[in-house]
């Protein structure tokens, strides 16, 4: 059996959608040298699409959840695509971002329609991931807590405020995964951003996460959107600065997509 067919075959047997060079150096006889020229025919004649080096996929197969997670293994699927995923905004991102450890920037893959964005952050970050797929096909993304808190750390990746405003109060949540996920993140101006809008949107079942806010608060005051000027009403509670007028937000808050 040419080396062509060893790997078709040992794809199908394996129901391999995704694979590396070590995956089939691992369950092939073939040396790495045979692998690399089989493997260079195979991309040539389009039975089998190149990710990136050493990565590949079969030319049907186009899931970007499941190939971005290939190619950032210790992440998942975050911010506003998990944000859509879960039903928390109508907006759709032009391209599915990934948190990770390691990589950062935008990434294109050839025969995807929209390219990766690779969010980096810090390993204590990493938590609150729900394995989706299965097998071969299996993915990695933020739970709904956890994609609140994100989008709450890094607004730029989720749309904005309007969009995580909305979210959060649509948003089913669990207060004792809230303060998991704060914690992981270590970030005290967006503890206190979603304690001052629990309070605002007479959230359900948060008094465990406002106990913490409460415990945390530090004494600087921090603008409550981050990207607006800090100018406006001071809210000694929550240490925060009013940049955004209440009404506003409970407009926003309260829009239908």
């Amino acid at each position: 059996m040419n080396p062509q067919a060893v790997i078709l075959n040992t794809l199908n047997e394996n129901h391999w959608d995704v694979f590396t060079l070590v995956m089939l150096l691992e369950e092939t006889a073939l040396t790495k040298s045979s692998l690399h020229s089989a493997l260079w025919y195979l991309t040539q004649n389009e039975v089998i699409v190149q990710i990136e080096k050493g990565k590949y996929r079969r030319k049907h197969f186009t899931d970007e959840n499941v190939i971005a997670c290939f190619m950032a293994p210790d992440g998942g699927i975050a911010y506003w695509s998990a944000l859509n995923a879960h039903g928390l905004t109508e907006q759709f991102p032009n391209k599915t971002f990934v948190q990770n450890s390691r990589r950062r920037g935008k990434r294109s893959v050839f025969g995807i329609g929209s390219p990766f964005h690779f969010v980096t952050v810090k390993p204590e970050k990493l938590v609150g991931y729900k394995k989706l797929g299965y097998g071969n096909h299996t993915y990695y993304m933020t739970d709904i807590e956890k994609t609140i808190v994100d989008c709450f750390d890094l607004p730029q990746h989720a749309g904005g405020y309007n969009e995580i405003i909305k979210a959060f109060n649509k948003a089913g949540l669990s207060a004792r995964k809230m303060v998991t996920y704060c914690k992981a993140i270590n970030n005290i101006a967006v503890t206190k951003r979603i304690a001052y809008l629990a309070e605002l949107l007479h959230k359900p079942k948060m008094d465990y996460f406002l106990k913490y806010a409460a415990e945390v608060c530090n004494e600087k005051h921090n603008p409550f959107d981050a990207s607006l000027p800090s100018k406006g009403k001071y809210l000694n509670k929550w240490r925060l600065i009013l940049n955004m007028d209440e009404e506003e937000i409970l407009e926003i808050a309260n829009s239908s997509y």
